[in-house]
């Protein structure tokens, strides 16, 4: 696709506040995302997502986030929450993934020594909707605020893939130019402590992403 007619795609991640998840949709966000990891700082009870869920503009998805939850756990979250897409941060297989016949994002753990090939993720994952870059370590969990080294990122994807981990306003416009992802999705880099954003940061954010979709179209 040319970058002419590209448009980076923006996910805002660990909500826990319906004003900050109004904002979102306000500055035109294209995902917002829950986090249900039982680990996480920033992660919120089913009912406490639906209640937020309310305040979601539309035409912006609803995305899911586990980690090595149970499957009744997801299942609990998609009665209650009626979530638009799954994201899956731990040690969880291709077909616990694609049982809740749903599309989800497969997140991918950078932090470590060995390289990631894109041919092997593709075909461990073949139903993922697409795939997220983390900076975490495997077996960690994501939200450290600490960049990868984007020139690690596997070539030779055919999937739609996220960049995460350590984006902030200041960073996403170069992050953007280096690795021309699908989307990014950023948490910690927009708050002033986990699960509560600043307002200015997820203006400035949108604004850097947009600045970026700018310099490639031209």
């Amino acid at each position: 696709m040319s970058r002419s007619f590209y448009r980076t795609r923006i996910k805002f991640c660990g909500m826990t506040r319906a004003g900050d998840v109004r904002l979102a949709g306000e500055l035109g966000v294209d995902a917002v995302g829950f986090i249900f990891a039982r680990d996480s700082k920033r992660r919120v009870a089913p009912a406490e997502a639906r209640a937020m869920r309310q305040a979601i503009a539309p035409m912006v998805d609803v995305v899911a986030l586990f980690r090595d939850n149970g499957k009744e756990e997801v299942r609990e979250v998609l009665r209650t929450v009626r979530p638009t897409l799954l994201q899956f941060h731990g040690e969880e297989d291709e077909s616990f993934c694609r049982s809740f016949n749903m599309p989800y994002l497969k997140a991918v753990a950078m932090g470590g020594r060995d390289e990631v090939n894109a041919r092997q993720l593709q075909v461990r994952f073949p139903s993922a909707a697409g795939f997220l870059f983390d900076s975490h370590a495997p077996g960690g969990g994501g939200g450290t605020g600490v960049a990868f080294d984007w020139t690690r990122l596997p070539t030779g994807l055919h999937r739609p893939f996220l960049l995460a981990g350590g984006i902030t306003p200041d960073n996403v416009f170069d992050a953007i130019v280096a690795t021309l992802p699908w989307g990014v999705d950023v948490s910690s880099g927009i708050e002033t402590e986990p699960g509560i954003k600043d307002g200015y940061k997820m203006r400035k954010f949108v604004e850097e992403v947009r600045r970026a979709d700018c310099h490639e179209a031209g």
